[in-house]
């Protein structure tokens, strides 16, 4: 892992993760970035498949980032790598 989700990258980051989330109908209910990785929950309706969720908002953010922050491409192969973790929980 690289620390390179600091400063204006991260700033930027968490306006993307936001932006995204609000095109697909996903409420951002927690969000950290360290350094190196990100840490965040999410709440969405059951239409929304939490691979889809991922992968859009990898996606979008890999894609602007590297766009905005040249030195990223330099520095890393792909922002994001294939790994996460989920759990589902139900509220009754």
């Amino acid at each position: 892992r690289r620390k390179v989700l600091v400063d204006r990258v991260e700033i930027r980051l968490k306006e993307l993760l936001h932006e995204k989330a609000a095109e697909i109908n996903v409420t951002i209910e927690n969000l950290e970035v360290m350094p190196d990785h990100i840490h965040l929950f999410v709440k969405s309706t059951p239409v929304n498949a939490p691979h889809y969720i991922v992968q859009q908002l990898e996606g979008y953010t890999s894609r602007v980032l590297q766009k905005e922050f040249p030195f990223l491409n330099s520095r890393l192969p792909t922002l994001w790598t294939r790994s996460y973790y989920e759990a589902i929980g139900h509220i009754l």
